[in-house]
């Protein structure tokens, strides 16, 4: 037996693994392969059997893995990037979770026959949609920056609020069910235990990292490892009040002062992989075949009502006395699709309600798996046909991703977005950051090939990437993501020496198609080269190309010193590589000049000035 439960989850890893990896080629949301994988080893071909292979560790797994998908996305919610979104994000996950949660707790009742306080819990549990679905969806469709901003952001905030909504109905139920104990009183302890727990450990947590009192190699397994004690601990204080303590504890550290938790979300992407991606496939091989056919109509005419009437309402609701143009309320009503967050929280309200013997609660799960397929699978195969008919979708995206936020990068950034380019830096080195901030550029703080930045760094308008780090280990890696993304010639490196060095060692063997794409402002331009010409004084300069001042008297004038950088034609943005030899007229060329160039520039212009005389 135990042989078998070790092969069980290998197999479980390898599968999560291959999932996560199948939607990620795809462009798909990673949870529509885990959902199918999930199915087809459970109902299906009953190979997978959660509850006879684990037994009584499956409830510990399971309340563990929501414990982690709670404490995750609380630690999203930060109240100040919710002002800074926008009065639609705020209305949505406030007025709009209330009208859809409404919607949906009303329909259930009276369509699936549940009593009003199970109706509610439904309704409250999937009221979610979260990044991990939503994100895939708009990098397939493109809609405009606007709307996709709407909806990223819902999805992010709303996690956490939707989760707590349901923690809330969940527990008043479960007190409500027990004819030995006051609802009031055993309601009011669970939410002084939530509540106070919560605050006081993610108060505490966030003390110990500001001051730094442990090494960085344990902070990210430290806030795990007290995060589940936090768990654990409120639920032996006052039963079933630690996913309230957890999610409290994480939007306290979200919103401390001077605690930086960005290495901390990073971590979860293990997480996903190993924890949350194979409690998803458990969670649908759990399903019930017969429970989910069950359903019969009533179930469809349930989805309908979440897709067309409870998700248009709430936008046109809340999309009152916006800039949002008809079309555009449109294309966010159809948009909504359902995550884990409302998997795996149903999951284990459902065990915890069938053991107290609630009425309906082995239909919890068939229903919101059955909106969770229907919302995932409808939308990602219709949405991007939806934005084209009501012209929602993006033109191409003329903005750069310059990954190294260096002197150089952030001097080609001003000025671009002086022409009005949009411009992202990322970077890992914090006073890279700090400098462009300072300089108003947008920027993203960490790896952007991570699932943090897939899920937070905002990319829209952004259609070519530039690498100009000295990170040579990473850059390989960012250039293979995006090339993944944008394709391979929207993404250029500067030729650092790689190809030098992977001739020289076969255990760092770079691929033809990377070291192609290292011709970023020609062959001989280097990071070194850039960081050496700005420390001598080099300025980044904008020159109109004209008839009477061609790109072969701009090179008289400067010399062979200058290093052509982007040039600007009707709206396009170009950059330049070692294959652009020769530039036409009308455009606007952006170049470094270094300082050994300015000399002959200034002999020009007096030629210049003499000879008009």
């Amino acid at each position: 037996m135990l042989e078998q439960i070790t092969a069980m989850l290998a197999l479980l890893g390898v599968l999560s693994l291959f999932c996560q990896w199948l939607g990620w080629r795809l462009r798909l949301p990673a949870i529509l392969p885990l959902l199918l994988c999930g199915l087809l080893l459970g109902p299906m071909l009953n190979f997978l059997n959660p509850d006879a292979i684990f037994g009584d560790l499956l409830f510990p797994i399971i309340s563990l893995g929501v414990a982690v998908i709670l404490f995750e996305g609380a630690l999203t919610l930060n109240f100040k990037e919710i002002k800074e979104h926008g009065g639609m994000v705020t209305r949505l996950v406030t007025l709009g979770t209330a009208i859809t949660w409404v919607c949906i707790s009303v329909a259930t009742h009276y369509l699936m026959g549940f009593e009003w306080l199970m109706a509610t819990l439904f309704g409250a549990l999937v009221v979610v949609t979260g990044p991990t679905v939503i994100v895939p969806m708009l990098r397939s469709i493109r809609p405009k920056t606007e709307l996709s901003s709407i909806l990223r952001w819902e999805g992010i905030v709303i996690d956490p609020i939707g989760a707590i909504l349901a923690v809330l109905v969940f527990e008043y139920i479960v007190v409500a069910a027990d004819p030995t104990t006051h609802v009031l009183y055993a309601l009011g302890a669970m939410l002084i235990v939530g509540l106070g727990f919560g605050s006081l450990s993610g108060y505490l947590v966030g003390v110990i990292l500001h001051k730094n009192l442990l090494p960085h190699y344990l902070r990210n397994t430290a806030v795990l490892t007290l995060m589940l004690a936090v768990f654990v601990g409120s639920n032996l204080l006052q039963e079933e009040a630690g996913l309230l303590s957890v999610t409290v504890m994480g939007i306290w550290l979200a919103n401390m002062k001077g605690v930086e938790i960005d290495d901390i979300l990073e971590f979860k992407e293990t997480l996903t992989v190993l924890l949350i991606s194979a409690l998803f496939i458990l969670l649908a091989a759990r399903l019930n075949a017969q429970a989910l056919l069950s359903l019969g109509w009533q179930g469809l005419v349930l989805l309908a009502v979440v897709m067309l009437i409870a998700r248009p309402l709430s936008i046109w609701c809340c999309g009152v006395g916006t800039s949002l143009s008809s079309a555009d309320k449109w294309f966010l009503s159809w948009v909504a699709p359902r995550g884990i967050v409302a998997a795996a929280i149903s999951s284990l309200f459902a065990i915890k309600l069938e053991k107290a013997g609630v009425s309906g609660a082995e239909l919890i799960v068939p229903l919101v798996f059955l909106i969770i397929i229907g919302t995932v699978v409808i939308q990602s195969l219709t949405a991007g046909r939806w934005a084209k008919k009501l012209r929602v979708t993006a033109g191409s995206s003329q903005g750069l991703l310059i990954f190294g936020a260096s002197q150089f990068s952030r001097a080609l950034a001003k000025i671009l977005m002086s022409k009005g380019v949009t411009v992202l830096l990322a970077d890992n080195n914090w006073d890279n950051i700090r400098l462009a901030r300072m300089d108003n550029i947008a920027v993203y703080f960490g790896n952007p090939a991570s699932e943090h930045a897939e899920n937070h760094m905002n990319m829209n308008g952004i259609g070519r990437v530039l690498i100009m780090s000295p990170y040579r280990q990473l850059n390989p890696l960012v250039s293979f993501y995006f090339q993944d993304v944008f394709g391979g010639e929207k993404v250029y490196g500067l030729n650092n020496g790689d190809s030098i060095n992977s001739r020289a060692s076969a255990r760092h063997q770079l691929s033809e198609s990377y070291l192609k794409r290292l011709c970023l402002f020609g062959d001989a331009v280097s990071y070194s080269k850039l960081a050496s010409l700005m420390a001598k004084g080099a300025m980044i300069k904008s020159t109109n190309l004209t008839e009477s001042f061609d790109y072969s008297m701009f090179m008289e004038q400067y010399g062979q010193a200058a290093i052509p950088l982007i040039y600007l034609q009707e709206g396009k943005v170009k950059v330049i590589s070692a294959a652009d030899t020769t530039l036409n007229h009308g455009v606007e060329l952006i170049s470094l000049i270094p300082t050994d160039a300015k000399p002959a520039a200034m002999s020009s212009v007096v030629a210049n000035m003499s000879d008009a005389e």
